[in-house]
């Protein structure tokens, strides 16, 4: 073989490599496969840019799957899943994370939620801890306090009713 024939069968092989790397979905013929769940786990943790209430892993969208595609790809270039987070949140900001990030302002999403909880505990404690402490006052009892006159009055009005009720045959009659 000639050295002219070899460098257009090197270069014509370079060109046909360099195609195949180019072509959609060649990357991962060539790369190590990638575990379906770990393309899930990181696609669990992204919000679909068509459906937003869905995550990219449970989005039905052509959007979600073409996201789906590029989670493997970059997986099975060898980057980590936070690496394939990092270039999402590159590309969308941190809106595109279902779940906020645990730090700066993102952290009160997470801390606020229980603060509030602790809060209202300790309301409920302290109401309770008064209620429970509370004297019963005099006027509070469900008997009222009858004192001497009282009772006579009661006597005498019951005695007339009494006497009423003979006079007139009945009440009712």
């Amino acid at each position: 073989m000639t050295a002219g024939r070899l460098a257009a069968v090197v270069a014509l092989a370079a060109l046909a490599a360099s195609l195949a790397w180019a072509a959609p979905g060649a990357r991962l013929a060539w790369a190590a496969p990638v575990d379906d769940e770990a393309v899930r786990a990181v696609a669990a943790e992204l919000r679909c840019v068509v459906c937003q209430s869905l995550s990219v892993a449970d989005s039905p969208s052509e959007t979600a799957h073409q996201m789906r595609e590029i989670v493997r790809e970059r997986l099975a270039a060898g980057e980590t899943p936070e690496q394939v987070k990092a270039y999402f949140v590159d590309k969308y900001g941190p809106w595109i994370l279902l779940a906020p990030p645990r730090r700066g302002f993102g952290l009160l999403v997470w801390v606020a939620p229980f603060a509030a909880l602790f809060g209202g505990l300790v309301v409920v404690a302290l109401v309770v801890r008064r209620w429970s402490r509370r004297p019963v006052r005099p006027e509070d009892s469900a008997a009222p306090i009858v004192d001497e006159a009282m009772r006579a009055r009661i006597g005498r009005e019951m005695a007339e009713m009494d006497r009423e009720s003979r006079g007139s045959g009945g009440v009712g009659a």
